[in-house]
């Protein structure tokens, strides 16, 4: 029976790539975190390497150019944006209560500073909505899936009737929308967690039948 050879560079391989991608995630959250305090404009290699003590050669290795940086940059971003405000909300009950949901836990990922500043979206959006290419085509896209993905909350909530049969899905998710930016720049200008507990206050309102007008 002939013994199976094993190719030593073949299992050297596997190691050396999974530490490359912990690496590359760890130096992209980095970049994430400063990019709300400098803007994705403001990112560098040297400024990454002094917050990683990653070899400015080793950052080179990664990223060929500043807008590869800036879009795995925002790729990060999205990824924890999923996992701290999209999937709480799709693990809500269907409608109303996912609505709820989304706002909650958009509120709560501003109040914990996941990144120091305030939602990443939100505060790179404004830096580069004025700079046409794919970092900005990126960032209009986040944006627009989550205001997509409120008024779909909002639809189902009141085909099932748990909000009036007048309400506009675009609108409320539009409003909801505005009102969560409205408190995160709020937020991070004044440092107040009352601001935060304010727009709670109002996503309630807003989405408890009979509270308003129609």
């Amino acid at each position: 029976m002939t013994a199976h050879r094993v190719d030593p560079g073949r299992t050297e391989r596997r190691p050396r790539r999974a530490d490359g991608e912990r690496t590359r995630r760890a130096i992209v959250r980095e970049a994430a975190s400063l990019a709300t305090v400098d803007g994705l404009e403001g990112l560098s290699i040297g400024n990454l390497a002094a917050a990683t003590g990653i070899s400015k050669s080793g950052l080179y290795a990664h990223f060929g150019s500043k807008q590869e940086l800036q879009l795995a940059t925002v790729e990060e971003a999205e990824r924890i944006l999923h996992e701290e405000v999209i999937q709480p909300a799709l693990a809500a009950r269907p409608g109303l209560e996912q609505l709820g949901a989304a706002c909650e836990a958009f509120l709560s990922y501003v109040q914990r500073r996941v990144f120091p500043g305030g939602c990443f979206f939100a505060a790179t959006s404004l830096e580069m909505g004025a700079r046409p290419g794919p970092v900005k085509d990126r960032l209009a896209a986040v944006q627009s899936n989550f205001t997509a993905l409120l008024r779909s909350f909002a639809a189902t909530a009141i085909e099932q009737d748990q909000l009036p049969a007048h309400e506009d899905p675009d609108l409320l998710a539009f409003e909801l929308h505005a009102i969560l930016l409205g408190a995160d720049t709020k937020f991070v200008l004044y440092d107040d967690p009352a601001v935060l507990d304010l727009a709670r206050d109002v996503v309630q309102q807003r989405l408890t039948p009979g509270k308003r007008p129609s």
